[in-house]
C-alpha cells in the first residue's frame, strides 16, 4: 500500500467547516470537502491521530477508491478492478456494512451490497488462489457512498461510531451526540477561560465536551478503533505514539467556570456520573435547577444549550413557557451569549428577539436550527487579542 492514504471522515449536515478546520489543525491536507463529509489526506499515523483527536467526525474511512457505476454488471466490474489485496489479507474478515444512494440509478442498498462483496471475493480469490475465505481474521467493514452514479467506497478504520467517547454509560430522552456537541461549541468563540451554562444539560453533553476540550482530553482516549486490529496496514507504534501525545496534552489543573443545570434530579445524576466517567467531574458544577432559576455574577459568559423539542405531542404545550423563561434569564445576563439548537419553530418568538445568525443542521433525520445570538467581546487581557 503507498504510503500516501486517502481518508474520508463523515459528519453532520452543515458542519463541515468545524471538521475542515480541526484536520487542518491536526496537519493534514484536506482534499475535498462534500455535504457531510470532508476527505483528506495522510500517512498511516494520521489514521490512528484522526481517530484519537478529531471531536466532530463519526468516523474514519479509509478511501479504496471512487467508481461510476449505472448497472450492477458495471459495478461489479468497477470493484473487482480495485486493489483489495491491498488492504484485506487472505484471513480476514469483511463485508459491506452500509450503502446508501443518492440521485443514482443504483439505490437498493442490499443489492449493492450483495454485488459488491461477491465483486471482492472474485478478486482476492484471484490474488490469493484460494477458492475460500476463512474469514476468521480482523474485521474490515466496507462502506460505500453512491452521489449520483459515483460510488466512494472506504473501509471504516473505527468501529464503533466514534461519538462513542467511552463516558457515556447512561442517557437520558433525547441526548445530543457528543461529535454534535462538540461542533456545536466550535461554532461560538468560547474558548476554557470563559464561564459557559447549560440549562437543559440532560445527561450533560455539553458541559462535559466543554470539559474535556477545556483540558486537552483527546476524545479518543477512553476507547479503542477498529483498525488497531490492522498490523498489515496500520503499525502498532502509531497508535501507542497517539495515545502517548494525548496523553501528555491533558491539563487536569484547568480551572473552568462550566456549569450545567436541569430540572429533572435523574439527569442531573446521570451527568454528574458521565462527568465522572470522562474525567472533568472537578471541571463542572451539576445543579438540579429551573431554567427559570438561570443566574450568573458575571459578564461575557456562554449560554450553549439543546432545549426540549416538543417531539412529543403532550410536551408541546410547555415549550412557549420553557423558551420565554430562558429569554428572560438571558436578558438577565450581562453581555453574555446564547447559542442554541432546536427544532422547535417559534424559538425566536418566545425567547423575545431574532437570532444574529441560524444554522441549518440535520441532526439525523430532523431538520433542526443553531440559533446565535452572540454577545459583545471582553476586553482585551494583557493587550492580546481574545482568540
Amino acid at each position: 500500500m503507498e504510503n500516501r492514504l486517502k481518508l474520508t471522515a463523515p459528519c453532520h449536515f452543515g458542519l463541515e467547516a468545524v471538521l475542515k478546520r480541526e484536520i487542518t489543525d491536526l496537519g493534514y491536507e484536506i482534499v475535498r470537502v462534500e455535504d457531510g463529509k470532508v476527505a483528506f489526506e495522510g500517512d498511516v499515523q494520521a489514521v490512528a491521530d484522526a481517530n484519537m483527536f478529531l471531536r466532530t467526525t463519526e468516523r474514519i474511512l479509509l478511501e479504496v477508491g471512487q467508481v461510476r457505476a449505472e448497472t450492477f454488471d458495471e459495478l461489479f466490474e468497477a470493484t473487482k478492478a480495485l486493489p483489495w489485496e491491498n488492504y484485506i489479507p487472505a484471513n480476514g474478515k469483511f463485508w459491506v456494512a452500509k450503502a446508501n444512494s443518492v440521485k443514482s440509478r443504483l439505490f437498493s442498498p442490499s443489492d449493492i451490497q450483495s454485488i459488491m462483496k461477491k465483486a471482492i471475493v472474485e478478486r482476492l480469490r484471484t490474488v490469493y488462489g484460494i477458492s475460500w475465505f476463512p474469514e476468521d481474521g480482523p474485521s474490515y467493514p466496507i462502506r460505500v457512498s453512491f452521489m449520483k452514479d459515483i460510488a466512494s467506497i472506504g473501509i471504516d478504520t473505527s468501529g464503533v461510531s466514534l461519538h462513542k467517547r467511552g463516558y457515556r454509560q447512561l442517557t437520558v430522552k433525547a441526548p445530543i451526540t457528543e461529535t454534535l456537541a462538540s461542533a456545536l461549541i466550535m461554532l461560538t468563540p468560547w474558548r476554557r477561560d470563559r464561564i459557559l451554562v447549560d440549562p437543559f444539560c440532560g445527561s450533560g453533553t455539553f458541559p462535559i465536551e466543554a470539559a474535556m476540550m477545556a483540558a486537552d482530553i483527546a476524545p479518543g482516549m477512553k476507547r479503542s478503533f477498529l483498525a488497531e486490529e490492522w498490523d498489515n496496514l496500520i503499525p502498532a507504534r502509531c497508535w501507542e505514539r497517539a495515545r502517548e501525545e494525548a496523553a501528555d496534552l491533558v491539563r487536569t489543573d484547568v480551572k473552568t467556570d462550566i456549569q450545567g443545570y436541569d430540572l429533572d434530579a435523574e439527569a442531573v445524576r446521570t451527568a454528574r456520573a458521565n462527568a465522572r466517567m470522562a474525567g472533568v467531574d472537578h471541571l463542572i458544577h451539576f445543579q438540579q435547577r429551573p431554567v427559570s432559576e438561570l443566574h450568573h455574577p458575571r459578564p461575557y459568559g456562554f449560554i450553549i444549550t439543546n432545549p426540549p423539542y416538543g417531539e412529543r405531542l403532550e410536551e408541546r404545550e410547555s415549550l412557549p413557557g420553557i423558551y420565554r423563561d430562558l429569554g428572560t434569564g438571558f436578558d438577565r445576563l450581562d453581555k453574555w451569549s446564547l447559542y442554541l439548537i432546536t427544532s422547535y419553530d417559534k424559538a425566536e418568538e418566545y425567547i423575545g428577539r431574532k437570532a444574529e445568525k441560524n444554522r441549518k443542521i440535520y441532526n439525523g433525520m430532523l431538520k433542526t436550527y443553531y440559533y446565535q445570538f452572540p454577545g459583545p467581546k471582553p476586553p482585551r487581557k494583557n493587550g492580546e487579542n481574545e482568540k
